[in-house]
């Protein structure tokens, strides 16, 4: 899944770059999540996310309103 997919899955009434910020400042601001996703292999500066990686995410930070 990208991140601009899934960023505008939690942040779906802004504009993808401004929703890809938003989550990339929520991923930072949580340090347990961070250090989870930061095991996997995962960098700020990726594009994509891997199905555990995005699994993570929605575990430290729930689900997403809009989740399909």
């Amino acid at each position: 899944m990208t991140k601009q997919e899934l960023a505008l899955q939690y942040f779906p009434d802004a504009t993808s770059e401004t929703a890809v910020r938003h989550l990339t400042r929520w991923i930072a601001r949580c340090y347990p999540l961070a250090q989870a996703l930061a095991g996997t292999g995962y960098q700020s500066r990726n594009r994509t996310f891997t199905w555990k990686q995005v699994t993570l995410i929605r575990q430290y930070l729930g689900e997403p309103a809009t989740a399909s």
